[in-house]
């Protein structure tokens, strides 16, 4: 029979391609309705394999991606937010909420897939509000996937008719190897287990291949969407690494364990039963394996495998974080100046920004750190190297300066709404602030070695008053950077209420100081130590106060003349 080869490939590749298409439009528009509280889930939702389990099967069922939820794993692994065996638990889960997709696929949707476009089109380009255009993205997204359904199918039909397509469905139903080793390579093409089920649904619908075909190229396709975490890992930490090939590993083992039982008939048979007698993969389903179309049981499939394969493979977590351990070796030499700064999250602003945070708060404790580390060389607790272990946390927040903002401008290249946007403006300001609160601190060190080389000493009193405003001063760095992490008003108000103390005291000081000068009970050179410090302590408490104003926002600085007319209403 001659083929019509052109419209094959043409139908084939554009509705794969709209599949794809719409999955992925689909899973970003999920990824932004849940903002936030999806890295949320993943840090929290893991203290237990189990709970692991339940979060990477619920953060997968929600963004409709298994793929994302892997990288998004490994992301968090790489950036020291997850340890191995949390991340386990996750990607067992995942491999569990990727069946909703199939599952969706099973019910017949595809006459309704124009109408849910058009309603998805008209809720992007008519209606302002940000969450309404993310369900009109979720709506056109997931109306695409299933009229690229409808377009690969009308393409496949003259399959049916070639023999050596044929040919080769019979040889994967005498050798299922064959079968696995399609799925696989299929899948890592494509780069998403979801499509290549979908196809294989489509496939089978169109009565190109059988149920007992479509088994192995099921278990294939679920080996080959590991390759996404793999790609996602290379060049990442060790740890992140290990959680990669670990889902290799159990998809690999999954594998390894039911094929065997499906070429002896028991798995089969055990889905089977479990639909006709539990019903607990289809809530409200209301019939038995006989009366599914061939559709939803290849979802069904594919859902008590992922099942089965979690609750065997559970209890065995510790092994498996052993057996990837011993696969994976850790290297010398693969320390990272920062942390968290993860760039397989960038697709995701919410995640990205998060993790941003939190190298910004880092960032934070090591400026707060360097500046009681050069305070108490100035007051005598000198370190053995001289501060030279001081200089080299100043070195390390300069670099971080340099990463974070390349970060930050690499996150800008992704489409951010206005408040990601607005968030990703003020960490950058929050970290030339933290710079330069570390230039200052240095500056602080310096003086410190000028006064112990030039024997410069202070009077009781000039050492009491500067004391104090050291105190004031941290105090008001810390209440800064807390009050950005955790977005608190009332310490922002309070660092705003710090600062004007510390501007009076920095005035009141050098007054009191010029004056024990005209005495002669400082010297000068003393007095211009002095001075210099009471000059950088002042500096650090009005960055303390940028980083307060990005809470308070547009309203920082009317806020801080209410405070500043307060405090003086008092004082009067």
């Amino acid at each position: 029979m001659q083929l019509p080869v052109q419209d094959i490939l043409f139908h084939f590749c554009g509705g794969l391609a709209l599949f794809l298409f719409g999955i992925k439009y689909m899973s970003e528009g999920l990824q932004s309705a849940a903002g936030k509280r999806l890295r949320y889930f993943l840090e929290k939702g893991t203290k237990t394999p189990l709970r692991g389990v339940l979060t990477g099967a619920t953060v997968t069922a929600l963004i409709q991606s298994s793929s994302g939820t892997s990288v998004l794993t490994v992301g968090l692994v790489n950036a020291g937010l997850l340890n191995l065996r949390q991340a386990i638990g996750i990607i067992m889960g995942a491999n569990i909420g990727t069946t909703l997709t199939a599952y969706l696929i099973g019910f017949e949707i595809k006459e309704y897939a124009l109408p849910i476009m058009a309603v998805g089109a008209v809720m992007l380009f008519f209606l302002k509000q940000e969450k309404a255009k993310l369900i009109g993205q979720v709506l056109f997204g997931f109306g695409t996937l299933f009229y690229g359904m409808e377009v690969m199918g009308s393409g496949l039909k003259p399959l049916r008719e070639w023999d050596y397509f044929l040919h080769l469905m019979t040889n994967v139903q005498e050798n299922p190897l064959i079968g696995v080793a399609i799925g696989t390579v299929f899948t890592v093409v494509v780069q998403s287990s979801s499509a290549t089920i979908g196809v294989l649904q489509e496939l089978a619908s169109q009565g190109l291949v059988t149920y007992q075909q479509a088994v192995p190229i099921l278990f294939g396709d679920n080996i080959g969407t590991t390759i996404t975490a793999l790609l996602a890992a290379i060049g990442a930490s060790v740890a992140a690494r290990r959680a990669a090939v670990t889902h290799l590993l159990f998809n690999l083992s999954g594998t390894a364990v039911f094929l065997p039982l499906t070429i002896a008939g028991i798995f089969p048979e055990i889905v089977r039963l479990l639909t006709d007698y539990l019903y607990v993969f289809l809530p409200g389903f209301e019939g038995s394996w006989a009366t599914m179309n061939i559709r939803m049981q290849i979802a069904q499939t594919h859902g008590v495998f992922n099942l089965i394969n979690t609750l065997v493979q559970l209890p065995l977590v510790g092994f498996l974080a052993w057996a990837v351990t011993r696969l994976v070796p850790s290297r010398e030499g693969e320390l990272r100046e920062s942390k968290y700064l993860e760039p397989r999250v960038l697709g995701n602003p919410d995640v990205a920004l998060g993790q941003a945070m939190h190298e910004i708060q880092r960032m934070g404790r090591l400026a707060r750190g360097l500046f009681h580390g050069a305070m108490d060389y100035f007051f005598g607790i000198k370190p053995d190297d001289k501060g030279a272990g001081l200089k080299a946390i100043e070195a390390q927040i300069n670099l971080l300066d340099t990463e974070i903002t390349d970060y930050l401008v690499k996150l800008s290249y992704n489409r951010m709404n206005e408040a990601q946007s607005i968030q990703a403006s003020i960490l950058q300001q929050a970290v030339t602030d933290l710079e330069r609160i570390g230039d200052h601190a240095e500056n602080v060190l310096e003086l410190a070695w000028y006064a112990e080389e030039h024997g410069v000493e202070f009077s009781d009193h000039a050492g009491s008053d500067l004391e104090s405003m050291v105190d004031l001063t941290d105090l008001t760095l810390q209440q800064a950077m807390n009050a950005m992490e955790k977005n608190n008003v009332g310490l922002a108000r309070q660092v705003l209420q710090n600062e004007i103390v510390i501007d009076k005291m920095e005035k009141d000081f050098r007054k009191a100081h010029l004056r024990r000068l005209n005495e002669n009970v400082c010297t000068a050179e003393a007095g211009a130590v002095y001075l210099d410090l009471l000059s950088n302590l002042e500096r650090i408490g009005d960055h303390s106060v940028n980083i307060a104003e990005y809470v308070l926002g547009e309203s920082g600085a009317e806020q801080r003349h209410v405070v500043r007319y307060e405090l003086e209403n008092d004082a009067n």
